[in-house]
C-alpha cells in the first residue's frame, strides 16, 4: 500500500518491487531495484526516509522517521524480519538481522552485521566492519557492547544520552513523576493526522 502523507507521497524507483502487504508512507524514497516485502512497513512521520539500492527489507520489518529524525538506509543493505530501526543512518553494505532494533541518532557504519536480537541504543555509533553478537546491546559513542543481562553497565552510558529529551523533546521526570501523558498527547496528534492520508 502506497500512501500519500502530509502532502508528500512516496517516490519508488520503478526497477524496485513493494509486496502487496507492505505499506510505504509519506516522505519515502526508494532506490533501485529494492525489495520490500510482505507485512513490512515504511512510515515517515515528518523526517524523511531514504533507502538506497538493492536493498532489502524483510517480512514484518518497520523503518521510522519522525519529525526530529529522519532514517537513512545506504545501498546493498539486508534487513530482516520484525527489525526496528527509526532516526537513525545506516551505511552501505549493513547486515540487520531478525528483531534487531536500532534507535534514534544511532549510526551504523558500512559492513557492519548487526545480529539476531541485538539493540543499537541512541546516538550510538558503530564503526564500519563491526558485528554484534547475537542478543548484546551496543550504546554510545562510540559505542561499547554489552551481554544483556549487563543492565547497570548499559544504564551509567545511557542515561546520560536522555531519551526522553532526545526523542521525545521532553525532560526525563523526577522519581515518582510520569511524562507519558505529555508524550501519548503528543503522538496522539500526530499519528491523527493520518487520518487524511491517501492511498495510491
Amino acid at each position: 500500500m502506497i500512501i500519500k502523507h502530509l502532502n508528500k507521497t512516496p517516490k519508488i524507483h520503478p526497477t524496485s518491487y513493494i509486496a502487496p502487504t507492505a505499506t510505504i508512507c509519506g516522505d519515502v524514497k526508494i532506490g533501485k531495484e529494492s525489495c520490500i516485502l510482505f507485512g513490512a512497513s515504511i512510515i515517515a512521520e515528518g523526517g524523511r526516509i531514504e533507502i538506497g539500492d538493492n536493498c532489502i527489507i524483510l517480512e514484518n520489518a518497520v523503518i521510522r522517521s519522525s519529525d526530529k529524525h529522519s532514517t537513512i538506509v545506504g545501498s546493498n543493505t539486508l534487513i530482516g524480519p520484525n527489525a526496528h530501526v527509526v532516526g537513525c543512518t545506516i551505511e552501505d553494505c549493513v547486515f540487520i538481522a531478525t528483531g534487531a532494533s536500532i534507535f534514534h541518532g544511532a549510526k551504523v557504519g558500512a559492513r557492519s552485521e548487526i545480529r539476531i536480537n541485538c539493540v543499537v541504543h541512541l546516538r550510538t555509533n558503530i564503526p564500519p566492519d563491526t558485528t554484534i553478537p547475537i542478543n548484546w546491546v551496543a550504546v554510545g559513542s562510540p559505542a561499547k557492547f554489552f551481554q544483556p543481562h549487563e543492565h547497570e553497565k548499559i544504564w551509567a552510558i545511557q542515561k546520560p544520552l536522555n531519551f526522553p529529551k532526545f526523542v521525545y523533546g521532553v525532560d526525563r521526570p523526577d522519581k515518582g513523576q510520569t511524562i507519558m501523558p505529555e508524550i501519548t498527547k503528543r503522538y496522539s496528534k500526530i499519528f491523527r493526522e493520518h487520518k487524511d492520508d491517501v492511498t495510491i
